[in-house]
């Protein structure tokens, strides 16, 4: 089991995210137990659609099954580790992986907007877009197209893990940067039909 390393890093914000990883199906226990404990704690719930044979019932289920995002400082480790149901945190060398403010303003975002969500996986490569207005604007991610329609992928890079947000075609810009090669990106969001 990997436990926390010194985090010397502290976010303006206070201490820094991480992620933690919980046994199957206790994100809410754990969740309750570093709010009980006062540590600012993150599970992007959201609705899912289950039918029975006589009823249609919403159920909340974690976007990134298996994870609890917390505020956490070296000073908190022992509290964070002894909490039922956290196995260790997500960790590199030895040291915890810290999830920029970003990324977890993102996701909750995502998740507060009622837009259609779900888990989605995760893409390093492809357009990077910004959504330009409603209740997500400002928010950039990576574009993506199913046979629902446009999908901007949010990710948590540091658990290869992404949600999907339905959005509309035009909500969305490109980004001003590519980000593999630094430049200006020039690539059209949809390739123009042949013959229209």
């Amino acid at each position: 089991m990997i436990s926390c390393a010194a985090v010397s890093a502290v976010s303006t914000y206070g201490a820094p995210w991480v992620a933690l990883v919980v046994r199957s199906k206790t994100e809410r226990r754990v969740q309750a137990g570093l709010e009980n404990a006062g540590i600012e704690s993150f599970v992007p719930w959201h609705g899912v659609r289950r039918r029975w044979s006589d009823r249609i019932k919403v159920l909340e289920h974690n976007l990134l099954p298996g994870y609890v995002f917390c505020r956490s400082s070296f000073a908190e480790r022992t509290l964070v580790m002894r909490q039922p149901g956290v196995r260790w945190v997500v960790s590199f060398a030895n040291t915890p992986a810290l999830i920029p403010n970003g990324e977890i303003a993102a996701l909750r975002r995502a998740v507060s907007s009622n837009l259609p969500l779900g888990p989605w996986p995760f893409l390093k490569a492809g357009e990077r877009v910004r959504i330009e207005r409603g209740a997500l604007a400002g928010i950039e991610g990576i574009l993506a197209r199913d046979c629902e329609g446009w999908r901007v992928v949010v990710s948590v890079e540091v658990l290869e893990r992404s949600v999907a947000v339905q959005v509309d075609r035009d909500m969305i810009s490109p980004t001003e940067t590519d980000v593999f090669h630094g430049t200006v990106s020039r690539w059209p969001l949809i390739s123009p039909e042949i013959g229209s």
